[in-house]
Formats: structure tokens, sequence, C-alpha cells
């Protein structure tokens, strides 16, 4: 006898849950849909995981804890998932226990054979005897290897993205300080006479933006991986980048302006596509963000730093339409991660370093 309100349950979950695995997993290329089944699940996780995060006073402690919050989401997705299949073929089972021998006497029973089964650690206390039944085993002892093989590949490919994003963003910070500035960029340049530096800088972060386009809309999950150095990160560097090539364009004479506009232009797709799929967290405006008395300050520095640079008024209507293009997102996302945004104009050093030797002189002064 088949109860088929049971079997017809798990056959939907089921779906579901291989749908969702097949989306988020297995297909390379983004999807309206992806982590459907336990987007809001590993939201709700990360918004707990920051409000404890936000209320830890010390910086590298902070990081390290919103830092382990890509990892364990990565590891609920699959529980979540595994849990899902689990209860999916649990219904199954159940809806041809009369097919096991000996037969479940409750749906816990079918539940926990079904778990042996997907794991597998199958003890035999339970045998299918009829088809139905047997191609349910069959079916889960599958899934359940093809899942671990999906959790394997998926680990390598984010760590393989996670590495190559994580090249660029580690050496920027020789060239625009940390956390970075798209001014401080400009002026390195220009200081150590390394404009073919800058040319390449551009080029190098195209690519970089369409390699994250790619691998980060395709798992959104790398979105929350932060870089392991302080005061770095992937969201605030590529915003210097992007000030940087936008200063090119509007502010200054130079002939890395070329590569500067494919830079941005890239960028800006990059900034769009993360909008259209984080929408909750990056608000559009139409401002730069930052005032004009800001931008004059960039503009006599960069004066200074010996750029021939264009009348200030005529800049700052420039500057101020190709900034407010991807200005608010950027800083939205930042906000959302907990990410120190790109300094437009202020301290370059390394602030965790700072407090540490802050707190060395309070120490040293308690001895005395």
């Amino acid at each position: 006898m088949l109860h088929w309100g049971e079997i017809l349950g798990g056959l939907a979950l089921l779906f579901v849950v291989l749908y969702d695995l097949f989306q988020s997993v297995v297909l390379p290329r983004p999807a309206i849909n992806k982590l459907a089944t336990v987007r809001y699940l590993v939201r709700g996780i990360y918004w707990l995981w920051r409000w404890v995060g936000n209320r830890m006073s010390s910086v590298p402690q902070r990081e390290r804890w919103l830092a382990s919050y890509g990892p364990v989401a990565v590891l609920t997705i699959f529980i979540a998932w595994g849990l899902g299949l689990v209860l999916a073929y649990g219904l199954i089972i159940d809806g041809v226990r009369d097919q096991l021998r000996p037969v479940p006497d409750s749906f816990g029973t079918s539940v926990y054979f079904s778990a042996t089964t997907l794991v597998p650690l199958s003890y035999g206390d339970f045998v299918p005897m009829g088809v139905p039944a047997r191609l349910a085993t069959i079916s889960e002892s599958a899934t359940g290897v093809i899942l671990a093989a999906l959790a394997i590949t998926l680990l390598f490919s984010l760590y393989q993205s996670f590495q190559r994003r994580e090249e660029l963003v580690v050496t920027l910070d020789a060239f625009a300080g940390a956390p970075p500035s798209g001014v401080q960029m400009l002026e390195t340049a220009a200081a150590h006479g390394m404009r073919e530096e800058l040319i390449k800088t551009f080029d190098d972060w195209r690519q970089w933006a369409a390699a994250v386009l790619e691998s980060h809309l395709a798992y959104p999950m790398l979105v929350f991986f932060r870089s392991s150095h302080d005061n770095e990160a992937w969201l605030n560097s590529f915003g210097a980048v992007m000030d940087a090539a936008v200063l090119v364009m509007s502010a200054v004479e130079e002939k890395s302006e070329g590569p500067a506009k494919l830079m941005y232009r890239v960028g800006n797709h990059l900034v769009e596509d993360l909008s259209w799929y984080f929408r909750r967290w990056t608000p559009r405006s139409d401002t730069p963000v930052i005032e004009r008395f800001e931008f004059d300050q960039a503009w006599e520095r960069l004066q200074k730093a010996g750029y021939h640079c264009k009348p200030a008024d005529e800049a700052w209507t420039a500057f101020a339409r190709l900034r407010s293009t991807y200005a608010s997102p950027i800083n939205g996302l930042a906000r959302a991660l907990v990410i120190i945004p790109a300094e437009w104009i202020g301290d370059r050093s390394y602030l965790p370093h700072r407090q540490r030797e802050q707190r060395r002189r309070l120490v040293r002064r308690k001895k005395r």
C-alpha cells in the first residue's frame, strides 16, 4: 500500500532542494532565485552575527568574528540542504513504509532511515522489499554522494575565487594606502614617477572587476568572505580604484585616461549587478556622496603632486556626475558588510596598528 500524500509532498520538497542546489552550485551564472530555500536563514544568521560583531570593542576581535561568517554560512547552507533532503526522502520512505522490513512504527523512524541512507551509515536494520522502496533508497544514497561531491567542489571554487580576488587587494596598499584612497593612489604615482604603473593598475583592476563580476554573482556567498589584512577589503579597494579612475577622467589631464575609462565602465557593470542582487543593501542616489570642499582639497593635492588639473568647476561637474553612479551602492554594501569605506582624504596609517601602539604606551605608563 502506497501513501500518495506523503510521497507527493516528499517529491515536491525534493524538487525544491535539488533545484536550489542546481541553481546555486552547478549553474555557473547569476540566477535570480539563488539560495531560494535558505536565503532567509542565511540572512537571519548574518544579521545576528553582525549584531554581535558590532558590539565588540576590539577591532581585531571584531574582524576575526566577522571573517568567520563566510565559511560558517557555507556550512549552514549545506546543512540546511542536507536536512531538507532527509525530510524529503523521509516523507517518501514513510509513504512506502509497508514495503520495508520491519515496517517503521512512526514517521520519526522513517526519517531516521532516511538520514542513515543519505550519509550513508545504514546499519541494515531496515530492508526495502518492494520496487518503490528500493528506488527511493538507491536514489537517496546517490543524492548523498552527489551532495558531498558538490560541497567539496563548491569549497574549492570559493577559495580559488577568493584567492584570485585578494591578490590585487593585498598589493594595492603600497600604492593607495590602507584604507585605500584614490587620491593617495594618484599622488603615489606622481611622486615616484610611476605613470606607466598607473595605466597597468587600471588594466589589472579592469580584469579584476570582470572576474569578480562573474564569480561573486555566480556564488554570492563570496561577498561575505573578508580580507585577512588590517584595513584592507576588496570592496573599499575597488572603490578607491574607481575614485582614481574618475579623478583621471574628470580632473586631470593624464595619458592613463583611456585605461581609466575602461576600468570605470567594467566597474560600473560590477556595481550594477551587485546592486541587482543585494538591492536592499545598495540604495541609489544621484549625489557623489562627498561634498564640494572635499573635492577641492583633493584637486589642490593633485596640483601639488604635479598633475595638470582642469578648471575646478568643470572638473567638479564631471566628477559628481561620474561618481554618483557607484558611490552610494558601494557605501551601502560596505555598511551592510561592516567594511571600512574607501577613504577620500585622511589618515593613511593602519588604525588597528595604531590602536595597538596606543595600548602599549598605556601599559608602559602603568608600569612606571
